[in-house]
């Protein structure tokens, strides 16, 4: 099914969201990409719904109408940027907000109303993409390698794309031979709340405070020695396994915040790495997406350790860093819709293929 598709992200990083229209006329391609923030209550409520609490029931579903309340908001500026209504538009495809993610107990949660957002839009919803995965014997992530393969893959070019958002997640493209891909440990989840926490900003913009101190080497050893780091893929993880509590579990308790910083952009750039060397040792070339890909000192350090490869943001290959997933999660609507399997097996460790998504008609 051509045509245009709009795509919702708000990722494990929780700092906002993004939402892309997408072109599937021919090639996919973005057209245009807008970002809408958090307020600091609903952050807060998400990050509280991620632990169990009282009434938690209620309060995730009053934060599932708020999220969709919010969706709908965003898609009018988009399609008021983009100077189109939504009678063009075939879908939306909405990732929903993860508060929880349990494969090893048959589950996944993705916060969204999929019938109010289709009732405050006029626009069909897809939605609820993992859990099917699941269902079938998979981790019902990551879900993004599908559409790197199609929008990134080179035929004569082995090629790696990795996501930096709250997770990281790697998708490793050979010329030749089946895609494979997993995440690989946190990304920014560590980084932001231990800025949150100690200086009350959301990130580190460009890694400047983490720019400032010094790498722990005995942190770093204690934190790459997760037993996640050494799981073989199939694999992928949440807040439940990276969060400041167990953080704080591997400190001494003495040491600066500043360095404890630095050594976190470390630990995600060292699990990157490894991941890469691991699982990717052909690809020549290294794209970066998400929010970390603007973390300067991230970047940096990633391109020292991967000296003599090509270290790049999607930017390069024609969608931004920031739009990347929002588009796949639209690509995915269209392949729900088209009764077209969204999964890759081999990544997800599921029995088969499966078309992915629940369809809230407009």
């Amino acid at each position: 099914m051509p045509g245009l598709y709009i795509g919702l992200m708000s990722g494990t990083s929780m700092d906002g969201i993004d939402a892309v229209l997408l072109s599937l006329e021919s090639a996919p391609g973005v057209l245009h990409h807008a970002h809408q923030p958090f307020s600091p209550h609903l952050r807060a409520t998400l990050l509280e719904l991620n632990v169990s609490g009282s009434d938690e029931l209620h309060r995730a579903a009053l934060a599932a109408n708020a999220l969709s309340l919010g969706y709908a908001t965003l898609i009018r500026t988009l399609l008021a940027q983009a100077r189109r209504d939504a009678a063009e538009i075939a879908a939306i495809g909405c990732h929903g907000q993860t508060i929880r993610h349990r494969p090893e107990s048959g589950y996944t949660i993705q916060l969204v109303n999929g019938a109010l957002l289709a009732e405050l839009t006029g626009i069909r919803v897809v939605c609820d993409f993992r859990s099917r995965d699941i269902a079938a014997g998979g981790e019902g992530a990551p879900l993004v390698p599908a559409f790197h393969r199609a929008v990134f893959g080179h035929p004569q070019q082995s090629r790696a794309i990795v996501n930096i958002g709250g997770i990281a997640n790697i998708t490793c493209l050979p010329a030749k031979g089946a895609v494979n891909g997993f995440d690989c440990g946190p990304g920014n989840v560590l980084m932001d709340g231990w800025v949150m926490k100690h200086r009350g900003t959301a990130y580190d913009a460009g890694g400047a405070w983490a720019a400032q101190g010094m790498m722990l080497p005995e942190l770093l050893e204690r934190l790459l020695a997760h037993e996640f780091f050494t799981r073989p893929p199939p694999k992928s993880t949440g807040r439940e396994m990276f969060n400041l509590q167990n953080l704080e579990q591997a400190l001494a308790g003495s040491e600066r915040p500043v360095d404890v910083q630095a050594t976190l952009c470390e630990c995600t750039a060292a699990a990157i790495v490894r991941a890469l060397d691991a699982h990717c040792a052909d690809a020549r070339e290294i794209y970066l997406c998400g929010g970390g890909a603007r973390n300067t000192l991230l970047r940096q350090r990633l391109a020292a350790m991967l000296a003599g490869r090509r270290v790049a943001t999607t930017d390069a290959l024609g969608i931004s860093a920031e739009s990347v997933e929002a588009a796949a999660f639209a690509w995915l609507a269209q392949r729900a819709l088209a009764e077209d399997p969204g999964n890759l097996p081999e990544v997800t460790g599921a029995r088969g293929l499966r078309v992915l998504g629940a369809i809230y008609p407009a």
